[in-house]
């Protein structure tokens, strides 16, 4: 017997995993990758006047992307985590349909589609076909589509729908790649901040390979949480630790610091030098973002900020299956040390002799103390009154 003759498409399709694999090494993002996709099928003789592509990725905050595309222009839209799926939009979407059967959606718009705002909006523009496919992903826990409109009349023939169908399949790795990547770097930049992040991306993984940085150190505590954690519930303790990292974390990174650690209630950030950025230009950056996050803070929760600087040792610590991307150094043991005079001298913030040298900011000297574990007493600043 005869092997069955190939479906005939009336645009020829079969070259276009060659074009992909050209273009894609030059199109790193999705977004564009798309766009010159969607072109590019137009261009073979496919009737797409609006293509849509929506990846579901791996953030705190963002659920996902759509790319949006028509001859005219190319969008970008992202929806939050806590908005996307419990919105009438979505629930009111073939989006909804197609994550729920994991099947493909069509509908003819040569009629008023009241169910779905989305398809009557289209119609009313000119549209008079529309498909949305799920992408074939081999990672099938978040979601990905990829879907058609023309305008043409009469719609998308059974033959073009075929070939669209080919046509997305084809482009479902590139898609995976992309949202694979990004979702890598995400997670570096949630859970160890970007700077370090970009370092183990690009390879810095080797358990003691490190550098040695000045910077200038940041390590807050949170005062009374123990006591708050023992006697109230575990759900109000989280939220009201949450309610002091946030602004804590939108200080430190708005003024171009990297928060390194949260040890329970403490934390450990760091604004390292770089040669665009002196030791004395990282000392005041992070002397800004205390002030404002101390002004933020008036009748908040009590806490104590030690501000120090120097030589720190930042890079990989710990087992070979379990590593840490950190900075240790006598820097940092007197960062936290410094915890225990803001402590004693209920101080919100206290300073650093080797900080203030490089500030050149009014500040007030509050004395010489001793720390733990450092030989000689040590004079320590904090901010006027």
């Amino acid at each position: 017997m005869h092997a069955p003759a190939p479906a005939t498409h009336p645009a020829d399709i079969g070259d276009l995993w060659r074009w992909l694999a050209a273009v894609s090494g030059e199109e790193r993002s999705s977004d564009r990758l798309f766009a010159r996709f969607c072109a590019e099928l137009g261009r073979l003789g496919l009737p797409v006047w609006r293509g849509v592509l929506g990846l579901e990725i791996l953030h705190p905050e963002i659920s996902g992307t759509l790319v949006v595309w028509t001859a005219d222009d190319v969008e970008v839209r992202r929806a939050t985590r806590s908005m996307l799926k419990v919105s009438d939009e979505y629930q009111r979407s073939p989006t909804r349909v197609v994550d729920e059967t994991d099947a493909p959606f069509r509908r003819k718009l040569d009629a008023p589609c009241p169910d779905m705002p989305l398809l009557e909006e289209l119609r009313q523009l000119g549209a008079t076909d529309y498909v949305l496919h799920p992408l074939p992903f081999l990672n099938r826990s978040r979601t990905a589509t990829m879907g058609f409109t023309t305008r043409r009349p009469g719609g998308f023939t059974p033959e073009e729908d075929a070939a669209l169908a080919d046509a997305m399949r084809l482009f479902s790795p590139y898609a995976e790649r992309e949202v694979l990547s990004r979702i890598a770097v995400d997670l570096l930049d949630t859970y160890v901040g970007p700077r370090t992040g970009r370092r183990i991306i690009e390879g810095g993984i080797d358990r003691g390979d490190y550098d040695v940085i000045e910077a200038a150190i940041w390590h807050a505590d949170l005062r009374g949480f123990t006591r708050l954690s023992e006697t109230r519930p575990t759900a109000e303790a989280i939220e009201r630790l949450n309610a002091w990292l946030e602004p804590m974390v939108a200080a430190i990174q708005e003024h171009d610091g990297e928060v390194l650690k949260f040890i329970g209630d403490a934390v450990l950030a760091i604004f390292p030098t770089s040669p665009r950025r002196s030791p004395a230009q990282a000392c005041r950056d992070a002397l800004a973002a205390a002030r404002a996050f101390a002004g933020g803070c008036r009748g908040g929760p009590d806490f104590g900020l030690a501000l120090h600087a120097g030589e720190v040792t930042y890079g990989n610590i710990g087992a070979a299956r379990r590593l840490d991307f950190t900075v240790i150094g006598p820097a940092v043991n007197r960062a936290a040390r410094l915890q225990d005079v803001a402590k004693s001298l209920q101080r919100r913030i206290v300073i650093s002799r080797a900080f203030a040298d490089l500030v050149e900011a009014p500040l007030v000297e509050l004395g010489r103390f001793e720390l733990r574990g450092i030989e000689r007493p040590q004079r320590v600043f904090g901010l006027p009154d």
